[in-house]
């Protein structure tokens, strides 16, 4: 998830498309948080580690 953000915000920005802009913030920052619940030992949706 944290990849497909970063491509959506490049994508965005190189496009000038203010909605995959706002799509890649949006699946980064849920990307970011499930690999910190991993990395924290907390089993996130049944899986110990989210990569």
């Amino acid at each position: 998830m944290i990849i497909v953000g970063i491509v959506l915000l490049i994508a965005g920005f190189l496009t000038g498309i203010s909605i995959l802009w706002t799509i890649g913030i949006i699946v980064l920052v849920i990307g970011l948080v499930l690999m910190l619940m991993g990395r924290m030992g907390r089993p996130v949706g049944g899986r110990r580690h989210y990569f």
